[in-house]
């Protein structure tokens, strides 16, 4: 039985490329949980490890499975790390107090598919550092809090993008909500071109709500982490207390 006195765990998978660092202003904004921010393979702490699906589920497993007896378990995942965490939650969701995915409702079966291998492609034809350079540019002229852009990685995190971007195309997309039990909120930036298919996600799972934050993009969770981290507050107040979800937009 969840032990409401305690602590929840707010699990947060970062997105491709960056690494578990993208969620260290999160530790001040969200004081009354307990924050575990794992790398994915080939990320992080863990560069140069093959990036695998199996793999990749297995961390966010042990992040998950690593709770005390009783305790609330909310799980988030950006980008990758919201597909990720997909895949987790379909087979694992009795465990999940919620389930939460920022910018990850997009169908990789859709037509950004072609997209996206383009441009896994290009990364395999490309000088790393200089689309690094070029990477780390933007998110900071988007609006990177000081505190992320100052760890925002270098070219050796592109080397499990193509792996990552298979894994997401072979294995995700609305259908793995439909075994989620746990409610679900869908999170994406109004500008977020991985919105394109929310309707059908939230379709899919049998719990959800959609939540849009104004003028954001698909970098979110480093542009306006006071925004996001009040969503993940209110989704970790347990359903029958005070504190609704904060609805931002449709």
């Amino acid at each position: 039985m969840p032990d409401r006195s305690a602590r929840p765990r707010l699990v947060l998978v970062h997105g491709t490329r960056i690494d578990a660092r993208q969620w260290e202003p999160y530790r001040a904004l969200l004081p009354q949980a307990e924050i575990v921010a794992p790398d994915l393979p080939g990320h992080g702490s863990r560069v140069g490890e093959e990036f695998t699906l199996e793999a990749a589920v297995a961390t966010i497993a042990a992040a998950v499975e690593g709770a005390a007896p009783g305790q609330r378990v909310v799980l988030a995942g950006h980008s990758l790390g919201g597909y990720m965490a997909m895949v987790h939650a379909a087979q694992h969701s009795d465990r999940l107090a919620a389930l939460v995915l920022v910018g990850a409702t997009a169908d990789p079966s859709g037509p950004l598919t072609a997209v996206y291998r383009g441009f896994a492609a290009l990364v395999g034809r490309s000088d790393p550092e200089r689309l690094a350079r070029r990477t780390n540019r933007m998110v900071r002229w988007l609006g990177a809090g000081d505190q992320v852009a100052e760890v925002l990685p270098g070219g050796e995190a592109y080397a499990a993008l193509p792996a990552a971007w298979q894994a997401v195309m072979d294995a995700c997309g609305p259908d793995l909500l439909r075994d989620v039990t746990c409610p679900v909120v869908l999170v994406n930036g109004q500008y977020d071109q991985m919105r394109l298919h929310v309707r059908q996600f939230a379709a899919a799972a049998p719990r959800a709500t959609v939540v849009t934050v104004p003028r954001a993009t698909h970098l979110l969770p480093l542009t306006h982490p006071e925004e996001l981290a009040r969503i993940l507050a209110g989704v970790l107040v347990p359903r029958g207390d005070p504190g609704p979800l904060p609805t931002m937009g449709a």
